[in-house]
This record gives C-alpha cells, structure tokens and sequence, in this order.
C-alpha cells in the first residue's frame, strides 16, 4: 500500500467553482446594461464601471479557468502541481485593474479639460441596478474568498465595482439635481484610488508566494529558536518555510544530532502543533558527518 496517497485528497472546491460561475452571468449581463446605459446618457462614470464590471467578467473566468488547472494531479515534472496556477491568475487579475485604473483617470483628466453633458436620470438608474448585482455576486463570493487567493482577486473586482457603482449613483443624483457635469470624472477619479488599494494588497501577497518568502503570520527566527532548543539538537541550519499557494505551507530544515529518530518525531509534533506546520522535509545529520558543501546557507556564506 501507498502511505502517501492517505489522507491527501485534494480535490477543486466545488463550491467556490460555482460561486465563481453564477456571478460570471451576473457580471456579463449586467456589464452589458451598463455600456448601453453608459452610452446613452454620454457618462464616463457609468462607462468606467461597466469597464470594470468588464474586468470583473475576465477576473471571474479567469479564476474558473485557473481553479480546474490549480487541482490537476502532480507529476514528474510538476512535483508540486499547479497550485500556483491560482497565485499566477490573481496575479494577472490584480495587474489588469492597475492598467484599468490608468485608463479611467486619463479619461476623467480629459474630462476635467472638456467637460461634458450628461444625463443624470439615466445614470441614477443603470448605476443603481448595477449596485444592486454588485451586492449579489459579493454575496456569492464572499463565503470562499479568504480561502483562495484568486477568488479573493475576483472578490475585491467586485468590491471595487460596488464602490464604482456607489460614485456613479451619487453622480447621478447630483446631475440630476445641479447638472453638474464635473461630478463626474471626480466620481472616476476617487473611484480608481478604491481600486488600487484594494488591488495592491493581492500584488504584494502573490509576489511574495511566487518569490517564495515566509507566508505571513509566520516568524523564521522563531522557528528556527523554537528547533534549536529541542533536546538533542545541536545546530540548525538550511531552514526555508514558503507557501505553495495560500494556505499550504512548506517547510524544510537540516538539523545537525547525534539521536535522529527521536529529534525528527519531537521537530515534527512541535512544528504541526505550534506552528500549524504540516508539510514539511527534515534531514537529520551527525555532527560528525556534517559537510558545508551540501549546506545550501553555507554555500553562501563561503
């Protein structure tokens, strides 16, 4: 029997999947409202939603697309799978909202130098409806996406766009009662700063996974005290904890003993149990057999 195959049943989250999958449809039909609205009423506010909500389609199929390929088995020369597939998708899909936001800020600048007539009824209304599919897909949404980073991506285009659609109702309340058309590309403007922030946040945790850094919430120095004041452990050294995808942490380590058997149990039930750690490779070596060449931080350090 293979032990390795115990316990490791790591299948697509069926529920995430369709979350993603109902609020693609939303997303598309109402993006498509939101352009004919846009155009009719000559809005930049109402249009740079529906761009949004144009990317929120393309951030949701890229996550459906993504989440198949994420749980595809591993193989000889995908060792860990295609987990990472997840982190690469929320990468593209937070990097597609900074090139939106440059585009709707150019586009409300202009709009600052040439103001334009804008039907603010029309705006209210459209706007409004797209508050409310906003509200709906987040809701779907929201369940999963602290448990996938790509799904998190595809949550905050939503998030974001219910912002946008905040700005572009109250744009539409003051041109339908002032007919001040400025409202409008200030709406756009205040709503790309919403965008950013929400975005970098994704940018920042997908290139630290992709770069292998130790996964928030998880202090290395601490480890590694907590594996050098382990009963028979002399040194520790060649120590790396990083994340195949969000929640799967790994870890491997060289610990220089004389009693091997006992120091790997002790290391293994002390890092599952402080640290949650459960993946991990631990090498046991004697101090007399301990060779700098095959030490990955001694290299270095030469």
């Amino acid at each position: 029997m293979n032990v390795c195959t115990q316990g490791h049943g790591d299948h697509p989250n069926q529920g995430h999947i369709n979350a993603l999958h109902s609020a693609l449809w939303i997303a598309l039909v109402f993006m498509l409202i939101e352009v004919i609205g846009g155009l009719i009423a000559n809005s930049l506010a109402l249009l740079s939603d529906a761009l949004h909500m144009f990317t929120d389609v393309g951030a949701l199929l890229l996550g459906l697309i993504v989440s198949k390929i994420a749980h595809r088995p591993t193989t000889h020369t995908m060792s860990y799978g295609y987990q990472r597939a997840e982190i690469l998708g929320a990468l593209v899909s937070a990097i597609s909202l900074w090139i939106l936001c440059a585009i709707l800020s150019y586009e409300a600048v202009h709009r600052f130098l040439q103001p334009q007539l804008v039907e603010g009824k029309l705006v209210f209304a459209v706007a409004t409806a797209g508050f409310i599919a906003n509200l709906v897909m987040l809701k779907l949404l929201h369940p999963t996406q602290r448990q996938n980073l790509n799904v998190q991506a595809a949550y905050l285009h939503v998030l974001g766009d219910l912002f946008g659609s905040i700005g572009v109702i109250l744009s539409g309340i003051i041109l339908w009662i002032s007919g001040w058309n400025l409202i409008d590309p200030i709406i756009t403007l205040v709503f790309t700063l919403f965008i950013l922030r929400g975005s970098g946040k994704v940018i920042r945790q997908s290139i630290s996974i992709l770069m292998e850094a130790t996964p928030e919430g998880i202090d290395p120095r601490a480890v590694k005290r907590s594996l050098a004041s382990l009963e028979g452990v002399d040194e520790v050294h060649d120590l790396h904890i990083w994340a195949a995808s969000i929640h799967k942490v790994a870890l491997s380590v060289h610990l220089v003993s004389k009693t091997s058997t006992d120091v790997l149990s002790r290391a293994r039930d002390m890092l599952e149990k402080t640290y949650g750690i459960r993946h991990m490779t631990i090498q046991v070596e004697d101090p007399k057999g301990f060779e700098p060449r095959y030490c990955y931080d001694c290299q270095h350090n030469l």
